[in-house]
């Protein structure tokens, strides 16, 4: 019996040592110069929950003490957030005269457990004219990418305040990002000299990770050098940190290594990758990772008091509560003393209508219900701007088919509620599901993903274009649903994926697919569209963003052109609009880009590297054998004037087609891809060459097999 004792006292030494060993030694450095340094974070041997939170405190320059975490000084810190605030350089890419080429400097911005890179409080953010920044990071079998263009012409095209594309753009920041590097897209045919281009009042460009609510743009930052000088080259990033890398239910097994000390906290999972952090309940503040460090606030002692003035108010733990005089009560609801009597009195008055009330209660709620539903329904409507789709269904001259407009019961029904085992792919606006209708037909629903103007506009946007296209190659918009707080789509179903799926997918099952006659049928199709689009449609219309994940094939292989969110339609006496760019890298046509002016050789040249990928079977951006991005349309103009073209040509074609034909088809994309939109064909053009190719194919084709019959069997 006394050895089991001795037994039970031992174990409970030790879970108290585990406990004091995870607490701050006392005499450690609570500030450093003018940031408070709270536990788990600390200064020296001992101070710090772990080697994770060890900061350094040293004296800069200025001659005030600051602290530092890795190498980067660190500006506040809070326990209620889990996070730090730390001061990083951002990366600049320089024109220099003298040599006239471009100056980098790219500062690694590399982290280690406990530490994120907060993707709520962080944007990455583009300084500059014309200039491309983005990340490419891979962190075990992940890849962290994001980035964004900005564009402007002159000093006068910027807005001091405004990062939306014009002299600064911002993206959002992937979740469990813990480190990156910066990338600055160069455009190897652009001349870099002070003559031809915006160098000359955008000396430096930037590309980088701040704190969204600190970094406000200023115009000085794209026509001078001036961005160095805030924070002496820096600027704020918001760091996540954690505890461990386990769930709070999984920590809580091992209380001798649980972080949160004492009774009144709370863990809270991270949202940022694994881990978790601690706060105090509510009713309490203070530090929840030291012994006793959440201490009760006494509501009593706000000011004004939280109970009126005929009432005496109690502090109790985590709370407070209110007493009133004798002869009445506290009520919650209304926050004042009432009468106990006059309340009995009530309460028996009301007591001899309740079954009455109780009888009609149901019937009322519903009736709230659906009324309540019914409004909401007609708000967002009107918000998602029905009554355009109204005036376009009763106007003969607007659009040549009228659209359905569906009800939001209809379709939560036809999508199980938008289960997700109904998704059909994730694009950059919207999720589309696959739904049965009550005719059982099969239809694609487009649901966009965020309750934002702008996005609501696109959406209203291709719809208002869909409702003018009616075309084989193009996919058929059935209708919409604006009751939903954001717009729905609903299309006809393709079965078969995208082009780029099936080009860029599994190599062995599209070879066997995918024939040489299909890829050039395809293309005529989904040609044809577009160049109906251009010239045949009741205005004209530009996609904008012609690719391959943008067409479409049903079961036999027939293209079918998709994803008109972009678009834009123009007068009939108009040849071009000036517009934001908007595009997708590796297809972008360089001159609406350097211009902004829109035209339909834009989406000829888009047209053209689609042509480059049915030929090679590579990428737009593609990996080369040394692991270096290339830009497949140079690398494709390159080899037809190295004549080494026949070198990246798809095997499957080099053995289904002949020379000539391929020649043919090279040649065409060579001229879509030329710089000058003036020197490309039209889609006109372009249609009339590939059904010439076609029909010259079915021909030798025709001629083969007769001579097979005549040969007869052996």
């Amino acid at each position: 019996m006394a050895s089991v004792l001795l037994l039970g006292a031992v174990a409970v030494m030790l879970h108290l040592a585990s406990i004091s060993a995870a607490q701050p030694d006392h005499g450690c450095k609570t500030h450093c110069g003018n940031v408070e340094i709270p536990y788990p974070f600390g200064i020296g041997i001992g101070c710090a929950m772990d080697q994770g939170f060890e900061l350094n405190c040293s004296r800069s320059v200025d001659g005030n003490d600051k602290p530092f975490l890795l190498r980067r000084e660190i500006v506040s810190i809070s326990l209620s957030r889990g996070q730090s605030r730390a001061l990083s350089r951002i990366p600049s890419y320089c024109y220099n005269p003298s040599t006239g080429t471009m100056d980098s400097k790219i500062w690694e911005f590399e982290l280690s457990w406990p530490y994120r890179f907060s993707n709520v409080d962080n944007n990455f953010v583009t300084i500059g004219c014309n200039t491309i920044g983005y990340i490419y990071k891979t962190n075990g079998m992940t890849r962290d990418a994001t980035g964004c263009v900005s564009v402007c012409g002159s000093p006068a095209d910027l807005t001091n305040g405004s990062c939306v594309g014009v002299g600064c753009c911002q993206n959002v920041v992937p979740k469990g990002l813990m480190g990156y590097n910066v990338y600055f897209y160069d455009v190897d045919y652009v001349n870099k000299t002070r003559e031809t281009n915006s160098w000359y009042f955008n000396p430096c460009s930037y590309a980088g990770l701040v704190e969204t609510e600190a970094f406000i743009f200023s115009s000085d930052y794209v026509t001078t050098t001036r961005f160095n000088d805030t924070y002496n080259g820096r600027q704020p990033v918001v760091l996540d940190w954690v505890i461990g890398n386990a769930t709070c239910e999984a920590a809580r097994t091992n209380m001798s290594s649980y972080a949160c000390r004492g009774g009144n906290t709370v863990c809270v999972d991270s949202s940022n990758g694994p881990g978790y952090r601690c706060n105090c309940s509510i009713g309490y503040q203070g530090n929840p990772y030291l012994s006793g460090g959440c201490t009760d606030v006494n509501e009593c002692q706000r000011s004004p008091s939280p109970c009126p003035e005929s009432a005496s108010c109690e502090n109790t733990a985590g709370g407070y509560q209110c007493s009133c005089p004798f002869g009445s009560n506290f009520s919650n609801e209304t926050n004042t003393c009432t009468n106990r009597f006059i309340g009995v009195v009530i309460g028996l008055s009301s007591g001899i209508g309740v079954l009455f009330l109780a009888s009609i209660s149901v019937l009322l709620v519903q009736k709230w219900k659906r009324s309540t539903k019914k409004r909401v329904r007609k708000a967002h409507f009107r918000k998602n701007n029905g009554l355009l789709l109204e005036q376009l269904n009763s106007s003969d001259e607007s659009a040549t088919h009228s659209s359905k407009i569906f009800s939001l019961d209809e379709l939560e029904k036809a999508t199980d509620n938008f289960d997700s085992t109904r998704i059909l792919g994730l694009g950059a606006h919207g999720t589309v599901y696959k739904g049965i209708l009550s005719d059982q037909r099969v239809v694609a629903i487009k649901k966009s993903k965020m309750v934002d103007q702008i996005e609501i506009d696109q959406f209203v946007n291709e719809l208002a274009i869909l409702s003018q296209i009616h075309h084989r190659n193009v996919v058929k918009l059935y209708g919409c649903c604006l009751e939903s707080e954001v717009p729905l789509l609903v299309y006809e179903f393709i079965s078969s994926g995208t082009l780029s799926e099936l080009l860029h997918g599994d190599q062995l099952s599209a070879r066997s697919l995918l024939t040489w006659h299909d890829r050039i049928r395809i293309a005529s199709e989904a040609a044809s569209a577009l160049a109906y689009l251009h010239s045949a449609a009741a205005t004209p219309i530009f996609h904008r963003d012609v690719k391959s994940d943008n067409i479409l094939l049903t079961d036999n292989f027939t293209a079918k052109v998709a994803d008109f969110g972009a678009s834009r339609s123009i007068s009939i006496d108009e040849t071009c609009v000036v517009t934001a760019v908007q595009g997708t890298f590796g297809y972008l046509d360089p001159e609406y880009y350097h211009t902004c002016q829109l035209t339909e050789k834009s989406d000829v040249y888009s047209f053209g590297v689609i042509i480059a990928e049915l030929l090679t079977r590579k990428q737009p951006i593609f990996l080369n054998s040394r692991g270096e991005k290339q830009n497949l349309c140079y690398h494709f103009v390159r080899r037809l004037q190295d004549n080494t073209m026949m070198e990246i040509v798809d095997v499957q074609i080099l053995e289904e087609g002949n020379d000539r034909q391929i020649s043919e088809v090279a040649a065409l994309a060579r001229a879509c891809l030329k710089h000058k939109g003036e020197e490309r064909p039209t889609m006109k053009e372009v249609v009339h060459r590939l059904q010439l190719l076609r029909g010259k194919m079915s021909m030798k084709k025709n001629h083969e097999l007769e001579v097979d019959n005549e040969a007869g069997p052996l």
